[in-house]
């Protein structure tokens, strides 16, 4: 080859590079944590050039905005697992979705953790807030099966649907961060026990 030539430009990345760097996202995120994330130390992790994530993401916030919209879309994913081993009634698809809400929570603790309490992603981007806007959707739909009416129309279904949230929710970040197991002993039990447990719980929640 003549030195005036350049060698041929290697490949940018292989395969998805985009989701590659979500997945090495939320590793960083869950080994981490938050306060020490950066661009850096995902594509370090990816395995690719440290402007690959920008390229992509932009910034930081980017990719956490990013990670976080398709923790809501993981979310639903878990609800509807549940949804399909639970009884065909009302009361049992709206418990068995805040089953599988507790399961994400505990799956994905720090997921979680961005996805609601952490004031890194951005609200306001638009695939963001369509993707919580589905997941708050799915409880709204469910109360609207048990009280016939629409919580968007109906204070007092929407009151069910806050009740609904606040009880599975609450459970979720208890569990996740072990306050839960001392009053109720579940590290001592059997998964089927602790769904019985938490399934009279969330019951408890639902006006019928």
């Amino acid at each position: 080859m003549a030195s005036s030539e350049k060698a041929p430009r290697k490949p940018y990345h292989h395969g998805d590079l985009a989701s590659e760097l979500l997945r090495a996202a939320e590793l960083e995120l869950s080994e981490n944590g938050i306060e020490a994330f950066s661009l850096r130390a995902v594509a370090k992790r990816a395995g690719v050039s440290h402007g690959a994530p920008a390229h992509h993401f932009t910034d930081a916030r980017g990719l956490l905005t990013a990670l976080a919209t398709t923790g809501f879309d993981r979310l639903v994913a878990a609800q509807e697992a549940r949804q399909q081993m639970a009884a065909e009634d009302a009361l049992s698809r709206q418990v068995a979705a805040g089953l599988g809400y507790i399961d994400f929570a505990l799956a994905n603790p720090a997921l979680f953790r961005l996805m609601f309490t952490s004031e890194k992603p951005d609200r306001t981007a638009e695939h963001l807030a369509r993707a919580s806007f589905a997941a708050f959707n799915k409880l709204v739909t469910g109360v609207q099966g048990l009280v016939g009416a629409d919580p968007h129309a109906d204070r007092e279904a929407m009151k069910d649907v806050m009740a609904s949230w606040a009880m599975a929710h609450g459970l979720a970040d208890l569990m996740v961060s072990g306050r839960a197991d001392r009053p109720l002993n579940f590290s001592e039990m059997p998964q089927a026990e602790i769904d019985q447990i938490l399934t009279d719980l969330l019951a408890r929640s639902v006006r019928r």
